[in-house]
């Protein structure tokens, strides 16, 4: 992963996906096998990447030219340096996190694979859709389907006798 840091410093590193982030900042082992703390308050964001090095030629799309074609909630983040940048969030509150947005950035074929934002370095979020797989849309089309004609009374099993069949008292 790739620590940008708000002065413009960044940090090559490893860190512990599952517990990384805490309420003092991230823990990263750099690339010399050091221990590094870096504080909340100094990261622009960390981001999941495929290799270091990256193809810095390669120019990287922050916002989205159309409508995602991934599941998630659509969000625009504005950073405190006035750039900006649109990403997609789980759709379950149990995956958010109080520290800030974990998602996954609009050009997919770029070196970096997930981002987390810290919310202390936010100036505006903006929720601009929530993006489904389909699948709720589905389930109603199946719950909607017409009701199938009752076949005659004849054609019924007899679970209960009929009146006539009925044994008097």
């Amino acid at each position: 992963m790739v620590v940008r840091k708000l002065d413009g410093d960044s940090l090559k590193g490893y860190v512990d996906s599952a517990g990384f982030l805490g309420p003092e900042g991230a823990q990263v082992l750099d690339r010399e096998g050091r221990l590094l703390h870096v504080p909340l308050e100094a990261i622009k964001g960390i981001y999941f990447v495929r290799d270091f090095e990256g193809n810095p030629d390669r120019p990287e799309r922050k916002v989205f030219l159309s409508r995602p074609r991934l599941s998630g909630i659509w969000i625009r983040m504005t950073f405190k340096d006035n750039e900006v940048m649109d990403g997609l969030m789980a759709n379950n509150l149990l995956e958010s996190d109080a520290f800030g947005f974990l998602v996954t950035p609009p050009d997919l074929s770029s070196n970096n694979i997930k981002v987390f934002v810290p919310r202390a370095a936010l100036g505006n979020v903006e929720v601009l859709g929530v993006i489904s797989n389909g699948s709720a849309r589905r389930a109603m089309g199946r719950a909607r389907r017409p009701e199938t004609k009752a076949a005659p009374e004849s054609a019924q099993i007899g679970l209960f006798p009929s009146a006539s069949e009925r044994p008097s008292d």
